[in-house]
């Protein structure tokens, strides 16, 4: 992060980083490799104690703010689980509480239990084919009687094998509909997934005429597509964040690495070829990271501005990670892809990251929609 943190912000962001050094160390999350739900739900709750979730909730909801600026709150959380690449429900729990807030009665009824630990939602946006904008959505939610009726397929889900729910983003005649839908509700069914980042499990949603009650909706039936657009803006800055935490760590890891290593007599750090690639590479993290301050500045502000500035940093967060750790991996002559290296963690961290909610040549063919002629 590069705004000036407040003292509350700094405290968090301490404990944060003392809390996955010692509760999800980079060798407790090579072992959820082996591991069917990957991550323990033990230590989310130990997270939620420190107030992780409580950060994504209003004070009247049982939350509170560190600075009266949610996004960056969260971002100072997101960007030390990306330094330590920790495994957990972050993102998808602090996206579904923004969408659980459009039901007063929803959103009392699971807090308690969310803010605690005791119960996960999941997010569940994507769709297969790497669909992640709406107007490309084919899941379905139509009026039947007093019931809706949900069909369709949600992928790519983070948590979605150990959710007690889904808020489900559908289209509907008229606008988007978003749902609360319990994982053993008739009509759906949760196919776990594996991806290369192995510290994280995602499954598939199938629904199948999955019928629920009015109760259900989260907002206005075929209304929610502003609520929409600022989750999915929530969700790609602190997509961001991790990954320049990640970026950090990487780059500080390969520092060290190249001082430690020697060729002809000398560190390979004090060749100048490679200090110029370096300083390349510093300028794209720190250019990383001003771009999601930015964004996240005018998320908090409810800028109009926000929507496109989230698309650019994530277009050029994706980018240019994806491109630093190419380059640290050479440089560290490919011991980096090794089982035993931690690099690689970050590599496949990076690299999923910038495939989750679209793909940087995604956003940018949105951004010609946004940005006025």
């Amino acid at each position: 992060m590069r705004f000036d943190l407040t003292d509350d912000q700094e405290l968090m962001r301490d404990t944060a980083r003392r809390f996955l050094e010692k509760e999800a160390p980079i060798t407790a999350t090579r072992k959820h490799y082996e591991a069917p739900q990957g991550f323990s739900q033990d230590v989310w709750r130990k997270a939620c104690e420190i107030g992780w979730a409580s950060l994504a909730a209003s004070e009247e909801a049982g939350g509170y703010s560190l600075s009266g600026k949610m996004g960056q709150d969260l971002a100072v959380v997101a960007e030390e689980i990306g330094r330590l690449i920790g495994p957990g429900y972050f993102l998808p729990v602090a996206v579904s509480l923004q969408a659980l807030a459009q039901s007063e009665a929803l959103l009392g009824e699971w807090a308690p239990d969310l803010l605690a630990g005791e119960a996960i939602l999941a997010w569940a946006f994507g769709e297969p084919g790497n669909r992640w904008e709406p107007a490309a959505f084919k899941v379905e939610a139509v009026r039947s009687g007093e019931d809706i009726r949900l069909n369709g397929v949600k992928a790519y889900v983070e948590g979605g094998a150990s959710a007690k729910a889904f808020v489900v983003t559908a289209r509907s005649e008229g606008g988007l509909t978003q749902l609360l839908v319990a994982a053993d509700h008739p009509g759906v069914m949760v196919v776990p997934a594996r991806c290369v980042d192995f510290s994280r499990r995602f499954a598939e949603v199938r629904f199948e005429d999955a019928r629920l009650p009015a109760a259900a909706v989260l907002g206005a039936f075929a209304g929610a597509d502003a609520a929409v657009e600022r989750q999915l803006q929530l969700a790609l800055l602190l997509q961001c964040a991790e990954t320049n935490g990640a970026l950090e760590q990487a780059f500080a890891f390969t520092i060290d690495y190249m001082r430690q290593r020697y060729a002809f007599g000398r560190p390979i750090a004090s060749y100048q070829a490679l200090k110029h690639r370096l300083a390349d590479m510093l300028l794209w993290l720190h250019s990383c990271m001003a771009t999601t301050d930015a964004a996240l500045d005018a998320y908090d502000a409810g800028s109009p501005d926000a929507p496109r500035l989230a698309r650019i940093a994530k277009a050029y967060v994706a980018t240019k990670s994806v491109h630093m750790m190419g380059e640290l991996v050479q440089m560290t002559g490919g011991i980096a892809v090794t089982w035993e290296h931690d690099l690689h963690l970050y590599e496949r961290r990076v690299a999923v990251n910038r495939a989750m909610l679209g793909a940087p040549e995604q956003h940018r063919f949105s951004l010609r929609q946004l940005i006025p002629a």
